[in-house]
């Protein structure tokens, strides 16, 4: 190679390095501006909190039987209630410890009690056998809103059939439920021991028509026995009427 060629090509070399290192690099392209943000949407009003109610909590009935799982069976203790009668006192069945007594489920709509109290059986029992000492008490296990429910019903019911003894009102049924009372009338006697000696019907003759035979006088017959210090001849029989009228 010409040695005049040689400087000359370093020349160039060290030109366009040079060049190279003061060439300023070309401006940037413009950013394209960004699209605006859509407005946020506004947020939802928050639902105003529902207002505390007013209203009063129910009250709570209170259980009319003394041992709310006592349950009548015959030979043992009669389950102890405390009811409000329909002349507005309160009765409680252990008031009439050593004293017999007399439970008689009753509603004064029910054609059975109604035959039995205006022509039947029950007509002056209660009258010639509370004469003896012996203690009777009415019970009604109707509901409200139910066939023969409520004081006044009760007591008007006292005036047409001269009933001297309590009217109780177990409107909760718990009672009825307790003795497994299931019509109207449907009888129930407690010796002086406060034991439960009969549960059953008012004798063997719905509406005075003997199922059998002759009349049996069921309860008389109860009444008579303990009265006399003897066992009842048959201690349960299958009471007749219409039904309770329970709640459920």
């Amino acid at each position: 190679m010409p040695r005049f060629l040689v400087p000359m090509s370093l020349a160039l070399a060290t030109h366009f390095a040079l060049a190279a290192c003061d060439a300023k690099p070309a401006p940037a392209s413009p950013a394209a501006p960004a699209a605006p943000a859509a407005p946020a949407a506004p947020a939802a009003p928050e639902a105003p909190a529902a207002p505390a109610s007013d209203a009063a909590p129910a009250p709570t009935v209170p259980n009319p039987l003394v041992d709310p799982a006592a349950t009548a069976a015959i030979g043992k203790p009669a389950p102890d209630f405390a009811l409000l009668a329909a002349d507005g006192k309160t009765v409680k069945l252990s008031d009439f410890k050593g004293k017999r007594v007399v439970l008689e489920w009753f509603n004064p709509e029910c054609p059975f009690v109604k035959w039995a109290h205006d022509t039947g059986p029950l007509k002056d029992l209660a009258v010639r056998t509370t004469k003896t000492g012996v203690v009777w008490l009415a019970i009604n296990s109707g509901a409200a809103g139910k066939q023969g429910h409520g004081a006044e019903a009760n007591v008007q019911a006292a005036k047409n059939w001269d009933m001297a003894h309590p009217i109780l009102l177990d409107e909760t049924g718990a009672v009825g439920h307790a003795y497994a009372a299931t019509n109207t009338p449907h009888m129930y006697l407690i010796d002086e021991k406060g034991v439960l000696v009969y549960g059953g019907a008012l004798d063997s003759a719905p509406m005075g028509e003997p199922r059998e035979g002759t009349r049996v006088a069921h309860f008389e017959d109860a009444l008579a026995a303990l009265a006399a210090g003897k066992p009842v001849p048959l201690a349960e029989t299958k009471a007749w009427g219409c039904s309770v009228k329970y709640a459920k």
